[in-house]
């Protein structure tokens, strides 16, 4: 049975809602890039090799699958900012706990339950928000997955400086986690919106599209395994193929999430200006030229760094305007949602996994043909949704290409 609540927002408090949203993303990149920097850390502390204590990324992953899936069941049936409070309480919990953790099994089960509540709360904010702002939401989907970003690029900083200062990673988690507690207080005071079923029940479009959903979740396996692969490799890569050492390849990598983290930023002015389709294919485009471009001149640091810096900008906004296309084209329930984000936590363990099998055994090349490949194999996927898929009719807006600055009705 759906809930919906008594005070649905008005729009000037959909825009405070919008707002702890952001904040509670910032939260969510904080948990997931926390473990990357501390994985040395967290060794120590359980006394383990780090062949060993990898396996935590695919715990997290295999949290993220199960999060998401069991969090269609419980948005589409009970108010979603309790939940969502409630998940961000469970991060504090882990984000305290992780640090102590003497065993290597204890640390990988509180690692597990840190990706299971962070899934609940990825479904959520994003189910919520389209809710919220419905077929208006492209704008604030881009900048909701921007401050994602923002919670990514903090949280390496955050750490490097507060292990400097107190010598272990214990305080770094801590503070970290602290950030969230404020957030979930702020989510519990403000109305939940309703149910998108009960806002439009008299639309013919409730019925879920069950083809397409099958589309879009194979089109974010394929996709969020590049991203993985690319921010999860490029650092290995650029050392074997010794392009860099260990500060250079750092950086490397920090300037594929700082390229990533602005252009979704630039994303949510160019989400109100052009279509979705025409966006994406755009995106894939910029990756498959960078992926391309690293392939055909591998000895070439400056096409190393610039095409790692293209990549990082096609990928930025491929994620929010897939779900802003999905809700162009059917009803976005918690449940549809769920199906993608557990598409992307496979998509996060297969191609990532895969890569790790093959860099020894056939060269780091595998890192870059491999996203090349699911890139392609992606593009044609979303052909596929274009061809075979129209836009509902409730999402064609009344004075859409007479200058309002809204993109057409047509994808």
């Amino acid at each position: 049975m759906n809930v919906t609540p008594h005070n649905p927002p008005r729009p000037r408090g959909s825009l405070m809602i919008t707002a702890a949203y952001y904040a509670a993303f910032i939260g969510l990149g904080l948990g997931i890039a926390a473990i990357g920097p501390t994985l040395p850390g967290l060794a120590e502390h359980t006394r383990t090799r780090l062949s060993e204590i990898s396996f935590l990324f695919t715990a997290h992953s295999i949290g993220y699958f199960i999060g998401s899936l069991a969090a269609g069941h419980i948005y589409d049936r009970v108010r979603g900012h309790p939940i969502m409070a409630a998940t961000l309480v469970a991060l504090t919990v882990m984000m305290f706990l992780i640090p102590l953790m003497p065993l290597l099994w204890l640390l990988t089960a509180a690692v597990l339950l840190l990706g299971l509540a962070g899934a609940i709360l990825d479904v959520g904010a994003n189910t919520l928000l389209v809710w919220v702002h419905r077929e208006k939401v492209a704008p604030y989907m881009n900048g909701l997955h921007a401050f994602f970003g923002v919670g990514t690029f903090i949280a390496p900083i955050v750490i490097a400086q507060l292990v400097l200062l107190s010598g272990d990673i214990i305080w770094a988690y801590w503070v970290l986690g602290l950030f969230l507690l404020p957030v979930a207080v702020w989510l519990l005071r403000l109305p939940s919106p309703a149910h998108v079923k009960t806002a439009s029940a008299h639309a013919p479009t409730d019925q879920t599209n069950y083809p397409l959903v099958a589309l879009i979740v194979l089109l974010w396996i394929l996709y969020v395994g590049c991203e993985f692969t690319m921010g999860g490799w490029i650092y290995s890569y650029a050392l074997a193929m010794r392009m860099a050492n260990e500060t250079m390849a750092a950086y490397l990598t920090s300037a594929f999430w700082g390229a990533f983290t602005f252009a979704r930023l630039v994303g949510i002015a160019i989400s109100m200006r052009f279509r979705p389709s025409r966006i994406l294919l755009a995106d894939f485009g910029v990756c498959i030229l960078g992926s391309a471009l690293i392939l055909l001149w591998p000895s070439s640091q400056l096409v190393l760094w610039g095409g790692t810096i293209l990549i990082g900008f096609g990928m930025a906004s491929i994620i929010p305007v897939v779900i802003s296309l999905a809700e162009r084209r059917m009803v976005i329930t918690a449940r549809v949602t769920s199906f993608f984000f557990a598409g992307a936590a496979v998509g996060g363990m297969t191609l990532p996994w895969i890569t790790g099998q093959l860099f020894e055994t056939f060269g780091p090349s595998v890192v870059l043909w491999g996203i090349l490949v699911n890139l392609i194999l992606s593009t044609l996927v979303l052909f596929v949704i274009l061809r075979t898929t129209r836009v509902k009719p409730s999402a064609v807006p009344a004075a859409a290409g007479a200058g309002s600055g809204v993109y057409p009705a047509t994808d």
